[in-house]
């Protein structure tokens, strides 16, 4: 059911108003710890949502790499799916900018 449920997110994320009610359902915290433990498509699809989330929004940026975001988005640029390194590299490199 967690499969599902991530695919429909990740699906929504990119919708302005489906995006606030996500963020304001408090699911970032439950997303990076799918990133640290989850299984493959279940981390791939927490960081395409943790992306569509924070896209330009370096307040949510600042808030997902100070909930422990970034150790497992580095393990996701070296062992996740084709996509799921592509979405985590994205989201570190805005870490990056966001913190600097």
């Amino acid at each position: 059911m967690v499969d599902e449920a991530l695919t429909i997110l990740s699906v929504l994320a990119s919708n302005l108003y489906a995006k606030a009610a996500i963020v304001k359902a408090n699911t970032m915290p439950a997303l990076i710890g799918i990133l640290q433990t989850g299984q493959a498509r279940n981390r791939e699809n927490a960081a395409a949502i943790l992306l569509s989330l924070c896209k330009g929004d370096n307040e949510k940026l600042v808030a997902i790499g100070r909930l422990g975001a970034v150790v497992p988005l580095m393990d996701l640029t070296e062992n996740g799916t084709e996509r799921s390194k592509r979405k985590a590299t994205s989201l570190l490199e805005l870490l990056r900018k966001a913190c600097q």
